[in-house]
């Protein structure tokens, strides 16, 4: 009899996200699922979208993936189609990624019998309410809500109705290793001078990243300093809106707006500053990256930053929303009381010990050592 030997099968797991084209969630599963230990966790990715670059990032590290095709999020047939995937691999526990795939994902897996999900919230969603309504709504299917930072938990509890018990905070994490063997970019690839001094804004092109509200505080900065540029490296549905802005304000050879980058590293170890000046956020990964990089900070309070920033670098917070304290902020930057080195390499210390994708995989994998029953 070997009643009393434990069964050494890797437990299966699910995760299932929208889509899988890059973008910081996406990359975020990527680094989290290939650093699980292959001998303890068996894992599958579902992706609701069709076919995207990182279905293949997985496949070649060896993660099985499925991608079910979804088009849009008023493809509901997705969550049958999800649910009979689910039902033929037979998962123990279930991990979604982003609004769509936690509401589909929550659905299919209740109907699909799996028994265990978690689901990941992500960011404190201010522009969409019905959002906020289908996660009130499918929550109670999900057995653990991980949220991204402490910003995004009280959001889950007072917002959404989470219950305390049911909210687990595991934050973003960086490759601190890649991003030290990054170069720099020379800025007169995008057509300026290698020594400008650059005030640097990355991401997607949207009213929750507000650079709206960046152009207009480092308008008056910009026109008395003819050594600092503007550069917004990032695409998005904004574009037209902040060039007309730009046009405006007569700082059209001042303010760059380069398009997406995939190295978005080089953009900041080449910054003279870099500034996060978002409406709401989540737990912000070019931040991380910022940080690791040591490259000067400016921020809005927003999600996510003082989980990171905490009480080392007060000088470098400012409101979210406001003008007048985001140009302070920039005006503070540039002088001899802005951001010290010192607080950089203190930030950059704390980053490279609790916010490493080794450490957060690790956080991800004894949540799920605790949910599941014992074999």
């Amino acid at each position: 009899m070997n009643d009393s030997v434990p069964d050494a099968t890797p437990r299966r797991i699910a995760f299932c996200i929208t889509e899988l084209d890059p973008g910081g969630a996406e990359r975020a599963l990527v680094d989290i699922v290939t650093r699980l230990p292959r001998d303890q966790w068996d894992s599958h990715v579902f992706c609701l979208g069709p076919e995207a670059p990182l279905a293949k990032t997985l496949r070649d590290a060896g993660i099985p993936v499925t991608c079910l095709g979804a088009r849009s999020g008023r493809d509901l047939l997705v969550v049958d189609r999800l649910r009979r995937a689910l039902r033929r691999w037979k998962p123990e526990l279930l991990q979604t990624f982003l609004f769509h795939a936690n509401v589909a994902g929550r659905l299919a897996g209740w109907l699909a019998g799996v028994p265990v999900i978690v689901s990941g919230l992500r960011v404190a969603e201010r522009s969409h309410s019905w959002h906020n309504w289908l996660e009130r709504w499918t929550g109670g299917l999900a057995m653990q809500h991980v949220a991204v930072s402490e910003g995004v938990g009280d959001f889950a509890r007072t917002q959404l109705r989470f219950p305390a018990e049911r909210v687990t905070i595991i934050p973003n994490g960086v490759n601190v290793a890649e991003v030290e063997e990054t170069p720099p970019l020379d800025w007169a690839e995008i057509g300026l001078p290698s020594t400008a001094n650059v005030l640097l804004g990355i991401g997607r092109l949207h009213p929750q990243k507000g650079f709206d509200l960046l152009i207009e505080a480092a308008a008056p900065l910009l026109r008395s300093r003819p050594d600092c540029a503007l550069v917004i490296a990032g695409e998005g549905p904004q574009r037209a809106e902040l060039e007309s802005q730009v046009a405006h304000l007569g700082l059209v050879d001042r303010v760059l707006l380069p398009g997406w980058t995939p190295q978005p590293v080089r953009y900041l170890k080449a910054a003279r500053l870099f500034v996060l000046s978002s409406r709401w956020e989540g737990m912000p990964n070019v931040l991380l990256q910022a940080l690791a990089s040591r490259t000067p900070v400016l921020a809005t309070d927003v999600e996510g930053v003082a989980d990171v920033m905490g009480e080392l670098a007060p000088k470098q917070v400012v409101q979210s929303g406001s003008v007048s304290d985001l140009r302070a902020g920039l005006e503070r930057a540039l002088s001899a009381d802005g951001a010290k080195p010192e607080a950089s390499e203190q930030l950059y210390l704390v980053l490279s010990k609790s916010f490493t994708w080794e450490s957060i995989s690790d956080r991800y994998g004894q949540l799920y050592t605790r949910l599941l029953p014992a074999r």
